[in-house]
């Protein structure tokens, strides 16, 4: 623990919502919810007003049409998230070498290696101006937290939402903490807070009065001893500026079951494929294959095959998962299909493992260069692909709802739907008024996909800083968010 709330927590307001809100000015105060549309797919952000009528993250999507049916369903535009996020973290490393990114929207910093904060006054200050810069840059809010450790951190950005500041002064953590729910602590999931509960307890100060020992005899030594510590506001986890991945991986979950082999066979193959190819764009090779199989019911399987050695060839890499999936029983129908690659390398032992023709390893990268936007982590989109331990495509339909277009005469808009041939789009831009809706035929020669508008027109001049505050030439001001500490 330090004795300055040195580290800071950042965490962007309902990111890929609020995205959308800001490039399409018709949906700016009502409620949006982007994810998977198709039969299986899940909410991945709900907008705030959508948050009110009890839509939240993970929640599968036919329950957030019932719960929110004038809501805005959009497809995720993750081209325009990663735009964003770059942005953001851009400011970030200016306040330090120590950037340790969580996801595309938060993110700790140390401000003391820095050097830009040493007491709770100048932490404060740079907190303040980190929400007005982002804000300029961006046109979007994000919560700040501050404490002496990044479990604090993260926990007062938590409480600071939405759209505001929380620190906690060094001395006052277990206060804080004392009356909050158990599963508020990290480590702490379902089935942990369940097992404490019939234990009697439900709030971190139970954590803290029942002693190291009772909850080493609940929950064994490691987690006993490291939620004790936690519960009494201990955390001395460093902000790590790099995160090796420890596995490349993606997978697909299907609107309908697969029964034949063949078919499960061929996306298991077209699966190997992505995954070297975000291989190869990694730089890296790795030597364990993993296939991922959900069935019907549900039940999951995950089979390993560990090579002689690293590789990065899409041929062995496919033979393998092969070689795995001959071991499934696939009957019953398959709900999702992963492969991936751990015991990840920097090189390829190419004396083993034949490399892929030059025609084939072109063909892999413009399929690679094709599928550039990602979707979170087992988010189900349409034609449902997804990534574990990190983001990968979905397979795009060309009129995707909220995607961007623009059309010869009527200029740059985004897709309200399609179907039956024809495609309903809405005219404006980020810093437009409401625009004009229109319908087209699906096939109309005037109408094209196009790539994401950035949300500020005029981004300031943030060269300077944090040694100076950058003023707006768009016209965006400070954010107004609530400021406060215990």
């Amino acid at each position: 623990m330090r004795a300055a709330p040195t580290i800071l927590h950042l965490d962007m307001d309902a990111f890929y919502a609020s995205a959308e809100q800001a490039a399409k000015p018709s949906l700016r105060g009502k409620p949006v919810v982007v994810g998977g549309l198709g039969m299986r797919g899940v909410v991945a952000t709900a907008s705030y007003e959508a948050r009110r009528l009890g839509v939240h993250s993970a929640m599968p999507m036919a329950q957030a049409r019932r719960l929110a049916p004038n809501a805005a369903y959009l497809v995720p535009r993750f081209a325009l998230y990663r735009a964003v996020s770059d942005q953001v973290m851009e400011l970030l490393a200016r306040l330090s070498p120590l950037v340790e990114p969580l996801s595309l929207d938060e993110a700790f910093v140390d401000l003391e290696a820095g050097g830009v904060a040493d007491d709770s006054a100048s932490a404060r200050a740079i907190g303040q101006q980190l929400r007005t810069v982002i804000r300029a840059v961006t046109g979007l809010s994000g919560s700040v937290g501050l404490a002496g450790s990044k479990m604090l951190a993260k926990i007062a950005s938590e409480e600071a939402k939405p759209d505001g500041l929380l620190l906690i002064e060094p001395g006052t953590e277990r206060e804080l903490l004392a009356p909050m729910s158990v599963r508020t602590l990290p480590g702490v999931g379902p089935a942990t807070g369940d097992h404490l509960r019939r234990a009697g307890m439900t709030v971190v100060d139970d954590l803290a009065q029942a002693g190291e020992a009772e909850l080493v005899r609940l929950l064994g030594k490691a987690h006993g001893v490291a939620l004790h510590r936690m519960a009494q506001g201990h955390d001395d986890r460093p902000v790590v500026a790099e995160r090796d991945a420890k596995s490349v991986s993606v997978e697909d979950t299907f609107d309908v079951d697969l029964h034949d082999r063949v078919r499960v066979r061929s996306e298991v193959e077209r699966l190997a494929e992505r995954c070297v190819g975000r291989l190869r764009g990694a730089g890296r090779s790795g030597r364990t294959v993993v296939l991922k199989v959900r069935r019907y019911d549900f039940s999951t399987l995950t089979r390993s095959e560990t090579l002689r050695g690293p590789t990065d060839d899409p041929t062995v890499v496919k033979e393998a998962a092969a070689r795995l999936l001959e071991g499934v029983d696939t009957t019953g129908g398959v709900r999702l299909l992963g492969v991936g690659v751990t015991g990840l390398a920097d090189f390829t032992q190419e004396d083993l493992f034949a490399q892929a023709a030059e025609a084939e390893h072109a063909a892999e990268e413009a399929a690679a260069e094709a599928t550039a936007d990602a979707t979170p982590d087992a988010l189900p989109v349409p034609a449902a692909e997804t990534v574990e331990g990190g983001a990968e495509q979905p397979a795009v339909r060309r009129w995707s709802a909220g995607h961007d277009v623009r059309h010869e005469i009527h200029g740059h808009g985004w897709v309200q739907g399609s179907g039956v041939g024809r495609v309903t789009v809405r005219f404006e831009e980020p810093w437009s008024p409401p625009g004009r809706v229109r319908t087209f035929r699906i096939d109309d020669p005037q109408l094209e996909p196009v790539d994401p508008l950035p949300l500020v027109r005029e981004p300031p001049d943030y060269s300077s800083w944090p040694a100076s505050l950058p003023k707006s030439r768009s016209g965006t001001g400070p954010a107004d968010g609530a400021e406060s500490s215990p």
